[in-house]
């Protein structure tokens, strides 16, 4: 009888270690994710006071959008081959719930005079953000700035960080 008491107890105290061990485990990983996060970030930001400093309205729409896949990119593999990671590429989620949220709250907004004049939902969202020659007007024609641009760096940090990655032999 005691026996089968402090088995129990040793059970009780191993799945407390396991559920300590999760919640360690949750708590860095979350570490690790805003690390990543604020890498890809500060990448972008690098990228675009690179761009302005070498006027903007010279630089197309397209080149900015390839440079700003490109450099977080390009940081993502380097800083995950130098710390291996498995954080590291769910990066591009943050960039996909970022542009979804900046794409709610361009759908929210009225048109009006030059602001997208009886455009439909599709529409606001195409000159917001993707428009390569015409613009909404909406956020100060700001759209690719707020929301594609970085979006795409997350994407791009998360794509290089993924090719960055060991693989890891299996044990034998």
């Amino acid at each position: 009888m005691s026996g089968e008491i402090n088995q129990a107890r040793i059970q009780d105290e191993v799945a407390i270690h396991e559920e300590e061990e999760k919640v360690s485990n949750f708590a860095h990983r979350a570490l690790w994710m805003l690390i990543h996060t604020l890498m890809a970030i500060c990448s972008w930001v690098a990228m675009i006071l690179a761009i302005s400093l070498a006027r903007p309205e010279s630089v197309p729409v397209l080149v900015t959008l390839a440079a700003s896949f490109t450099a977080p990119f390009i940081v993502g593999n380097i800083f995950t081959r130098i710390k291996q990671n498995n954080m590291a590429p769910y990066t591009w989620l943050i960039g996909v719930i970022w542009f979804l949220i900046i794409c709610l709250w361009i759908l929210d907004m009225p048109t009006g005079p030059n602001q997208c004049y009886h455009c439909d939902a599709t529409q606001k969202i195409y000159l917001t953000f993707f428009s390569p020659t015409e613009d909404s007007g909406l956020i100060d024609g700001q759209g690719r700035f707020v929301g594609t641009w970085p979006a795409v760096a997350f994407i791009g940090y998360g794509i290089g960080s993924s090719f960055a990655l060991r693989r890891k032999k299996p044990a034998q």
